[in-house]
């Protein structure tokens, strides 16, 4: 691994920002083709004028966040449109009936063409079923080629841009022999396709992918959220965050077993956002009775180490986290992550930017909580439910 960068401020855009605020993070969920909702809300923050200084992702989340970290601000939405137009260009149905029902076929029918098929400018089936492969084979490992991905992210994605820093960019993925989870980070190391494409390189569908000596799997096999990422930075910056989910983490009771598969990949892939905001607020609690254990202490007493302790424990950081979850349409099932109709794209695209368009009408949201409050998480389905 490379040396840590310096960020660069060159052509840095600060759009609009609450009072106090010093970074601006976009955190991505995996969720495949749900990942068009990340679209959504990037488009409803565009068009606000509130631009990412760090996007982070995981799985489909990395490549949307690759998206919007490698294209200068006016070609964002540009590219992440045909992102989710190429890999969705497949007519299904040329009618849809109205009716869930028909959703419901029409969605299922679509499935089985992505686990036919593949998608266009992101994977392909192996000419040789897995199981029929020899051990040590190139297709022995997973059912689909994604060296259609690597094309794709070739295109349209500015890697030099990305490893230029003027937005911090970070992707989690799966160590495939040590099961370590890590991050790449641009201000750690040069980002390539390859580390985008290991953070979405879900098991047994795709393969592993090498960088260095080293292969890697989906980040969504032990976290599918960076937002711990974020919060574990040793730095004093006062963030306002939006994290975006794709599955849920509350649901109704199961009532068939396509309802059980559904429930139980929601709740394996669910974040664990009040797991890592209260372990961040206890955190903040010791850091704060260190800050005032240390202050009693006359300075003669201290130490130049304990000194440089008590001055860094005066800035801790606060951050806001506005979380913007998928809300499941009543006809989508257990498939709808790999469920790549045009329809169903145009659909959650619409949601994540209706949901975040919402989200922004909550001026009493959009602020840095005061000093020493730690953390404020909001969600706008949550708080319409207990009006």
């Amino acid at each position: 691994m490379n040396a840590p960068f310096a960020p660069s401020s060159t052509e840095r855009y600060l759009g609009w920002r609450p009072e106090r605020c010093d970074r601006v993070a976009l955190v991505l969920q995996g969720g495949g083709a749900l990942g068009a909702y990340q679209a959504g809300v990037y488009q409803a923050l565009h068009q606000a004028d509130i631009e990412p200084d760090w996007v982070s992702g995981v799985s489909i989340g990395a490549i949307n966040s690759a998206i919007i970290a490698g294209n200068p601000r006016e070609r964002r939405l540009e590219r992440l449109q045909q992102f989710w137009e190429r890999i969705t260009d497949r007519k299904v149905w040329w009618y849809t009936p109205e009716g869930d029902v028909f959703r419901q076929a029409r969605n299922a029918q679509s499935s089985l063409y992505t686990m036919l098929l593949g998608q266009p400018g992101f994977f392909e089936p192996r000419k040789v079923n897995p199981w029929l492969a020899f051990a040590g084979a190139s297709d022995a490992t997973s059912f689909y080629d994604t060296a259609p991905l690597r094309e794709t992210l070739l295109e349209l994605v500015d890697f030099d841009l990305i490893n230029s820093r003027r937005i911090h960019f970070s992707v989690g993925a799966v160590n495939a022999l040590s099961g370590n989870f890590v991050y790449f980070d641009n201000m750690l190391e040069e980002i390539t396709p390859e580390h985008v494409m290991a953070s979405g390189a879900l098991p047994p569908a795709f393969p592993t992918v090498q960088i260095g000596t080293d292969h890697y799997w989906d980040g969504g096999i032990v976290s599918n959220t960076p937002l711990q990422h974020l919060l574990a930075q040793d730095d004093t910056l006062n963030s306002l965050i939006f994290q975006v989910d794709l599955f849920s983490s509350r649901g109704p009771l199961p009532r068939t077993l396509q309802d059980v598969m559904g429930r139980h990949k929601d709740i394996m892939y669910s974040s664990r956002t009040r797991l890592m905001t209260d372990l961040f607020q206890t955190l903040q609690g010791w850091k704060k009775k260190a800050h005032d254990a240390l202050s009693k202490i006359p300075d003669a007493e201290l130490s130049a180490d304990d000194r440089k302790l008590r001055d860094e424990l005066a800035l801790l950081p606060e951050h806001t986290i506005l979380q913007l979850i998928y809300q499941q349409k009543s006809y989508e099932g257990h498939a709808k992550d790999y469920e790549f109709s045009r329809t169903s794209m145009t659909d959650h695209w619409r949601s994540g930017h209706e949901d975040t368009k919402q989200t922004l009408t909550r001026k009493d949201w959009l602020v840095i909580p005061p000093d020493g409050a730690g953390i404020w998480t909001h969600d706008v389905h949550r708080d319409f439910e207990r009006r």
